[in-house]
């Protein structure tokens, strides 16, 4: 049973339908994983492991992933009776009544949810250490962040005590960790996934839904498996030609690739990520695809602010829709000193001000669109660090936004694709001298996962990474 654990989601579901596992058997080896391995990662917060034994136990339905063990990241996506907090001491114990979308179309596909995943609180931050749960560790280097803010699902994964895990990702939140742990991280395109029934759209758009995978084909059959619009929802995303597990193994054709290692707003980037860069570009060119230098007009100045803005406002936002949820008053006690100043930043702004912050999104957006003419696929770093250590992002008393804008070193690439609401993936292609994962970052035309599934699938199968296996696994 260990060695099926270390299969990918693809691999454990045919053993179940083979009948040469049953699905409680897998769950309780998935269990055990992580009831040996989660006292040093901090990945799970909340298991539900009684109510994952009923589920394998009774009949499953008929999915792609019938039998499987999946963990969700507790933020956003809703279970029944199961306790949300979303990182943050303000929600305590609070249940919703209902499922997510979202949730019911996992469980649907068959997959049986063992627990809930650490996130930083509220989403904010790039690293998963929230106050209230204490910090997930980098399964490669304990001492080093697993990412945020899906880290507790990335650092999950990456331990292989599940083939694959929840994410969201609002600013690089699935990307991020995906490159701190060494894992694939696909965000799909606005739309794609619901995020319903209770919200349309988060931060105007910038938050997709999704997951952190062993490979390339568990998260291209994840995603036919859950994407398609909801009852109501605002918007949705341009229907695929054929399903997304087609696209694995097809081949890509000669690509246009463009890559850059130069940051928007101008920050340094670190030399093991220049390097993770290069090492893309040559194995592109070895591939057979058409590889230049260049990057869109993007004004690092304009950006920055006004990402800033609706991510502020989208902080107090959150707080105000937790508070109507759970029908308490929030005070600063409850929060960590970010989120509190972060809130209050939001709420201070004015109705045109925020709106001005959405125009100059939008502005940024048509110019990267433009650019996607005459290139099929831009490749950047995926972070402008590696895994940093625990505590970088720590606030001190003075200035609470400190976290914020030291985030800005680390993750100068992967907004960008949020902003634009276009599919993107971190690959792990390349891991430090001191053996730490560093991940591509590819982003693709709207509604154009289909190409970034080829090129995926086709790295994959040349530079394998699955057999790559942390010290912490």
């Amino acid at each position: 049973m260990t060695d099926v654990t270390t299969l990918d989601a693809t691999a454990q579901a045919e053993l179940v339908r083979r009948k040469e596992v049953s699905p409680l058997e897998l769950v309780d080896a998935v269990i055990e994983r992580i009831e040996r391995l989660n006292p040093r990662l901090n990945a799970v917060i909340t298991p539900r492991y009684d109510q994952a034994r009923a589920a394998a136990a009774g009949p499953l339905p008929g999915g792609p992933f019938t039998g499987v063990p999946f963990l969700v990241k507790d933020l956003i996506a809703a279970q029944a009776g199961v306790r949300f907090t979303a990182g943050s001491s303000f929600l305590g114990d609070f249940a919703p009544d209902h499922d997510s979308e979202l949730v019911r179309r996992l469980e649907r596909a068959g997959l049986v949810i063992l627990g809930r995943t650490n996130t930083p609180e509220l989403g904010i931050l790039p690293t998963t250490e929230p106050r209230r749960f204490g910090p997930t560790r980098n399964p490669w280097d304990p001492s080093r962040t697993a990412g945020g803010s899906s880290g507790g699902s990335a650092a999950a994964v990456a331990a292989r005590l599940v083939a694959m895990a929840h994410g969201n990702d609002g600013g690089g939140s699935i990307r991020i960790p995906a490159s701190c742990c060494g894992v694939f991280g696909l965000k799909p395109t606005r739309g794609r996934n619901p995020l319903g029934p209770d919200v349309g759209d988060v931060m105007d758009g910038l938050v997709a839904e999704h997951a952190l995978t062993v490979s390339v084909r568990d998260s291209a059959a994840l995603l036919d498996a859950t994407s398609g619009p909801d009852l109501g929802d605002p918007y949705w995303a341009p229907p695929p030609a054929r399903p997304f597990l087609q696209e694995v193994g097809a081949a890509p054709g000669r690509l246009r690739i463009a890559f850059t290692t130069v940051t928007a707003t101008g920050v340094p980037v670190h030399a093991d990520c220049l390097a993770a860069v290069n090492d893309a570009v040559a194995l592109c060119r070895d591939l057979g695809h058409d590889v230049v230098e260049a990057a869109p007009p993007v004004d690092g100045d304009l950006v920055t602010p006004a990402f800033i803005g609706v991510w502020s406002a989208g902080c107090a936002w959150q707080v105000e829709l937790l508070a109507r949820a759970t029908g308490r008053t929030p005070s600063p006690e409850d929060f960590e000193p970010l989120t509190w100043a972060l809130r209050e930043q939001g709420r201070q702004q004015d109705a045109p001000t925020y709106l001005l912050a959405v125009t100059a999104l939008q502005r940024v957006s048509r110019a990267i669109a433009r650019f996607f003419v005459d290139h099929d696929v831009w490749l950047t770093p995926t972070l402008g660090e590696p895994p940093v250590p625990l505590g970088t992002f720590d606030a001190p008393p003075d200035n609470p936004l400190f976290p914020l804008f030291r985030s800005a070193a680390f993750v100068p690439f992967t907004p960008l694709a949020n902003i634009t609401g276009q599919p993107a993936m971190s690959v792990p292609l390349h891991w430090s001298a001191e053996g730490l994962p560093i991940g591509a970052h590819f982003v693709g035309r709207f509604g154009d996962e289909a190409t970034l599934f080829r090129l995926a699938a086709q790295l994959e199968a040349a530079r394998p990474w699955s057999p790559r296996r942390p010290p912490l696994s």
